[in-house]
């Protein structure tokens, strides 16, 4: 398995055209036509996409995942298993943008992490503090409270991406020892509470750009980067997943 791991996370950006065009571009390139790179692509464009992506290496990635878990009456929603049918290799959970606008709480977040498990859907929970929190010292005890559902996994894999709410499309960036700080207590949290192996990857997220890139995926503990409004432009994605390369 890579060291690193980018996904980029479009939220509700694209049409069919430009899409399309962004998705050609990264699968022509060899620098992110790789099996440790992903797009996480609006819902009404995962079979688009999943077309798009037949031949390359790159990795289909939702941006988010239904609490419910059978086939029924639950209109709007779009369960795990319709994930992976589409192709899905991956599944954002819980963030912080779902956090705010639609009140995502842990319990609904802890069944979406086990629904996308068992679907054999690798779910990326998103966990992360707000200026304020942070300003007043909780990040920690905020961080720990969102990973608290991991100890309740009995089994499967995941992804933990830290993305510290203050720095999300505000052009604002924690500092690199910031970083190293954070990643280092979700790992031993998880190493202690969550039977998770020494082989759990922690990603970053928040304004991760070309010019910092390098900087913050060579921080310890840091193992790859959920990229927002950068993986919109096909030459800045390229270039914050060479810096990567550089370093699987």
């Amino acid at each position: 398995m890579a060291d690193k791991l980018i996904i980029g996370n479009w939220k509700m950006n694209t049409r069919r055209d430009s899409g399309k065009a962004l998705i050609d571009a990264l699968s022509a390139s060899d620098i992110t036509n790789q099996p440790w790179v992903g797009v996480a692509v609006p819902t009404v464009y995962l079979a688009q996409a999943a077309e798009c992506l037949k031949g390359s290496r790159i990795a289909l990635s939702s941006q988010d995942v239904s609490r419910f878990d059978k086939d029924g009456a639950f209109t709007g929603e779009v369960s795990a298993a319709m994930l992976k049918d589409a192709g899905c290799a991956y599944a954002l959970v819980g963030h912080s943008e779902r956090r705010q606008y639609f009140a995502e709480g842990n319990d609904a977040l802890l069944s979406k992490m086990r629904h996308a498990i068992a679907a054999g859907v690798t779910p990326v929970l998103c966990v992360g503090e707000t200026l304020e929190e942070r300003e007043a010292g909780r990040y920690l005890d905020v961080v720990f409270s969102q990973l608290a559902i991991l100890s309740e996994l009995t089994a499967g894999d995941y992804v933990i991406a830290y993305e510290p709410v203050w720095a999300i499309g505000t052009g604002k960036v924690a500092s690199l020892e910031q970083i190293a700080e954070i990643h280092s207590a979700i790992k031993n949290w998880c190493l202690q509470n969550a039977k998770a192996s020494d082989k759990i990857r922690v990603l970053y997220g928040g304004s991760v750009k070309a010019e910092n890139a390098e900087s913050i995926l060579a921080t310890e503990n840091v193992d790859g980067a959920l990229v927002g409004g950068a993986s919109l432009d096909a030459d800045s994605f390229r270039m914050i997943c060479q810096a990567a390369g550089k370093l699987i």
